[in-house]
């Protein structure tokens, strides 16, 4: 029988598991997102992703700035929820809203916890060196995704992977383990382990001033930084003058000066070994391939860039 559900999330990475929630034939009381943002040279507001999607799937939309107010509260209760499904949410759920749903609210984690818990488990595990990641289906508590595991799948980390695409491949994985997870806890099956003590780590926000590209660090290390924070917020460096996100790379060829363009295929020196930048993106551009970038502008081995 179809579970009454409350869908809790803002970002692209929760759309896929709402759509599922929907095409399976769960009934969805209500979706709760983050307020639409200005945004674009207008700074018209921009709803979010999840927010559209629910939307076009005619379902209530909520954008409360926070959840700990009484009525807030008691308007959730109102829903007479089943469970309450959370992807990417942006706000913290306090245990007066944890409790609201008769059998618990249930988080897509995009990593293996308890690695990578808190705001940025794709790009971390990628600058890293990770080997793999994946999808937790955990029933959360009070604490910072320190919840019950449900259900854990595995996603090998390619060598060449951005976060890009292993957002997305983790963001199909978590709509299907989610639904999934929903189907044993129908059934009663749905079984709950608790999460090691061993391995915790903590994936923090990504801030600005981690980056920009340090050419001084071994290649892996560059490399692992920039497929990081690939498509956003972009790893970049400057060449004479102009800014420059570097969006894929490969290891490269070569030894040389930290810095030091080593080649006519924009192959960068690293503290130790090289990397070849692959797509990159001027500043108000569009991404393109690095031999496309090169015949706006040339750069020549013997360059350096900072």
């Amino acid at each position: 029988m179809p579970l009454r559900l409350i869908f809790m999330g803002t970002p692209d990475f929760a759309v896929p598991t709402l759509i599922a929630l929907a095409a399976v034939g769960h009934e969805i009381a209500a979706v709760y997102t983050r307020a639409a943002k200005p945004a674009g040279r207008g700074m018209a507001l921009a709803p979010t992703p999840v927010e559209r999607e629910a939307k076009r799937l005619d379902v209530p939309v909520l954008t409360p700035a926070t959840l700990k107010t009484a009525e807030v509260q008691a308007a959730l209760r109102a829903h007479q929820a089943d469970a309450a499904v959370v992807v990417a949410y942006g706000l913290i759920l306090p245990k007066a809203i944890l409790e609201v749903p008769r059998l618990g609210c249930f988080n897509v984690h995009a990593s293996l916890l308890p690695r990578w818990r808190g705001a940025a488990p794709i790009s971390r595990a990628i600058m890293a060196g990770d080997k793999e990641s994946g999808v937790t289906i955990m029933k959360m508590d009070e604490g910072l995704d320190t919840g019950e595991i449900a259900m854990a799948e595995r996603v090998a980390i390619a060598a060449d992977m951005t976060a890009g695409d292993l957002h997305d491949a983790l963001a199909r994985l978590g709509a299907d383990l989610m639904l999934r997870a929903l189907a044993a806890l129908e059934r009663g099956s749905l079984t709950f382990t608790p999460q090691s003590e061993a391995g915790v780590s903590y994936a923090s926000k990504i801030a600005k001033d981690e980056t920009r590209i340090d050419w001084t660090k071994p290649w892996r290390a560059v490399h692992g930084h920039i497929r990081g924070l690939s498509p956003f917020p972009g790893a970049w460096f400057e060449i004479d003058g102009v800014r420059v996100k570097a969006l894929r790379s490969a290891r490269g060829e070569g030894v040389g000066k930290p810095g030091a363009v080593l080649d006519d295929q924009l192959t960068i020196a690293c503290g130790d070994g090289a990397i070849r930048l692959v797509q990159v993106q001027r500043a108000g551009k569009q991404p393109m391939r690095a031999e496309e970038f090169l015949r706006g502008t040339p750069v020549k081995a013997g360059a350096a860039v900072a």
